[in-house]
């Protein structure tokens, strides 16, 4: 059944472009636009806390996790969000659809694999300035969609009972494409540019985790993951429009290479498992090198990047046959994080809270998963402008054995 249910999703992806609109927030101008959070929703509603070896669960922030499944698992989700952003005297609101991920874990004895497709980067903004009512003065506007993707393969090796080691190979690709327009109140010409970035690159990640009993039932779960500094390639063509079509130049093709910072990501928590579980999340970036020559701008930088997380989850009993409120999971967290950017001498920040359910689905091992996230981005500081969102998620987890001969015809 899951062989079917992946391959019908795999055609449905083959229809939907990754290059999305995923994000709404003004913030996308910059860099490779808004980076999403790496992971299912399982771990988003804990806001990215993913230390425990879960053997029904993807957990895609560490590649050694493949080796904890014990049956092969496929899972796809999505979010619907709104976001309202204001400054300290317009304010304006938006709502967007996006598809999270589709990935797929396979239990192969004391080896696990993954692979699958999941968002980097999202861009997706419209800024406006109109001084179209006074004479001889500009007036702009700025649109940007698109963002960077990636494809990745797992492999994952069980050292012991309660210890793995992973890796993953990612290939990076996508495209960003951005309008800027530019007229003078008065003057009937105007001129249009029009930017378009083809991106692509590989790195790999490389991670473990180990977990031991502490307290009769109480176990420690750890986590630590180590992703590479890479490069990604920008072939970038430029296209200027003057007075409509009257006068178009187009530029020669330019190849600028982005570096994309290494990143540490260690965790820790305690817990019983397959019944609660309390953890932390410390994830460290060292700066990267996003500019393109189209989002360039003097008041902007970039500084290292840190997120502090604190999460976790409660089942009441997992193995209740009278009870199903009793097998759901519940699920809860909270999120510190400096994004990496920084305007007019300001460290932007994104602080967010998060809840989550699991529904068992009668009979299996798979779920229903919902989450709800809220938080804030930024600030209304240094003429800056603050984003406050609310996403809805969903995400189906499907479970079931392969290569497992039929004793019976």
């Amino acid at each position: 059944m899951i062989k079917k249910i992946i391959l019908s999703a795999c055609l449905l992806v083959s229809f939907v472009s990754f290059a999305q609109q995923g994000t709404a927030s003004p913030y996308s101008f910059y860099g490779i636009g808004d980076i999403k959070f790496k992971g299912t929703l399982e771990n988003r509603s804990m806001a990215g806390v993913s230390v425990e070896q879960d053997s029904i669960h993807i957990n895609v922030e560490n590649p050694a996790s493949y080796a904890g499944l014990m049956l092969t698992t496929f899972t796809v989700g999505g979010t619907y969000g709104t976001s309202s952003v204001k400054s300290q005297t317009e304010k304006a609101n938006s709502t967007r659809s996006t598809f999270d991920y589709l990935l797929v874990g396979i239990p192969m004895g004391k080896f696990g694999a993954g692979f699958g497709l999941i968002p980097v980067s999202s861009v997706g903004y419209k800024i406006r300035n109109d001084n179209s009512g006074t004479q001889g003065e500009t007036s702009t506007q700025y649109e940007g969609e698109g963002g960077l993707n990636k494809a990745f393969l797992a492999l994952a090796y069980k050292i012991m009972p309660k210890w793995n080691v992973g890796v993953d190979l990612q290939y990076n690709f996508g495209k960003i494409e951005t309008t800027s327009i530019e007229a003078i109140t008065g003057v009937s010409s105007a001129t249009r540019e029009t930017n378009t970035s083809i991106l692509s690159g590989v790195n790999f990640d490389i991670g473990t985790m180990y977990q031991t009993k502490i307290y009769k039932k109480m176990e420690l779960f750890t986590s630590l993951s180590y992703t590479f500094g890479s490069k990604v390639t920008s072939d970038s063509e430029r296209t200027i429009e003057v007075d409509g079509d009257s006068d178009v130049i187009t530029t020669d093709p330019a190849n600028i290479i982005l570096k994309m910072p290494n990143k540490i990501t260690i965790g820790a928590g305690i817990g019983e498992a397959r019944k609660w579980l309390v953890g932390t999340s410390l994830a460290f970036q060292s700066t990267g090198e996003f500019a393109n020559y189209y989002n360039t701008k003097e008041n902007v930088s970039y500084e290292k990047y840190a997120k502090y997380s604190l999460g976790g989850y409660y089942i009441p009993n997992y193995t209740s046959f009278s009870s199903y409120f009793s097998r759901i999971t519940y699920r809860a967290g909270f999120k510190y994080e400096k994004i990496g950017l920084v305007i007019n001498n300001e460290s932007i920040k994104d602080v967010g809270i998060s809840l989550g359910v699991g529904f068992p689905i009668t009979g299996s091992f798979s779920n229903v998963n919902f989450g709800i996230e809220y938080g804030k981005k930024g600030t209304v500081s240094a003429n800056l402008v603050q984003e406050n969102y609310l996403n809805f998620s969903l995400s189906f987890s499907f479970n079931d054995k392969w290569f497992v001969k039929n004793k019976y015809n």
